[in-house]
């Protein structure tokens, strides 16, 4: 396990943004575990957060011009990460989409920087790839190109189809990039004696929808 994936397991696990029991996740299946990034809601936990983000992408050699957050826990990702590049010497414009168009003033789905070039899409986790195809769909309509997709978590689930949800978006030219995976995941389970006894039921929920 690199380095980053520990130290954001530790983190989630931290501050319970990493849970253990029994969840009906969006897509309806039932899921022993469950991530919300948006338990991250101070300045230290989102510094760590982004250091792994960063991390990950350049372990990865992950090209990009610009950031996208998706609504909405997308958006403080963004414009974190992009605060956090600023710190080393990086200077990257980042926009984000709201729900519902606006009516009014500048009008419009999309808000902050023009989307142009390469765009690194940045979200909390992957489960099926809703969110992901509906960010790509948008970038490309905008006149961007959609190259990269970054996530804290990859659940290695299945997508549309029998394929994986990052291998259905690598197929359509895009890299996937996670600080973590599902496989890290019970990896680190397996390691700690606080949490080994939800290995099982991770192992089983493993077995069952990764690809």
């Amino acid at each position: 396990m690199q380095e980053h994936s520990r130290r954001f397991i530790e983190l989630a696990l931290r501050y319970q943004a990493l849970k253990f029991g029994s969840f009906t996740l969006k897509s309806g299946r039932q899921s022993p575990y469950f991530f919300n990034a948006g338990i991250f809601a101070d300045g230290e936990s989102l510094d760590i957060l982004c250091d792994c983000y960063r991390a990950a992408l350049e372990a990865a050699g992950a090209r990009f011009d610009q950031l996208y957050g998706p609504a909405y826990k997308g958006i403080p990702l963004a414009a974190a990460l992009a605060v956090k590049y600023q710190a080393h010497g990086r200077n990257l414009p980042w926009t984000y989409n709201r729900k519902e168009a606006k009516d009014h003033g500048e009008g419009g789905v999309l808000v902050g920087a023009k989307p142009a070039g390469r765009m690194l899409i940045i979200d909390d986790v992957l489960s099926a790839g809703t969110s992901v195809r509906e960010s790509i769909t948008a970038l490309t309509a905008a006149g961007a190109e959609p190259a990269v997709v970054t996530v804290a978590l990859d659940r290695q689930e299945k997508g549309q189809g029998e394929r994986g949800a990052a291998e259905e978006i690598r197929q359509q030219g895009l890299a996937v990039i996670s600080i973590a995976t599902l496989d890290d995941l019970v990896s680190y389970l397996g390691s700690d004696d606080h949490y080994r006894e939800f290995l099982p039921a991770m192992q089983a929920y493993r077995d069952e929808w990764r690809c």
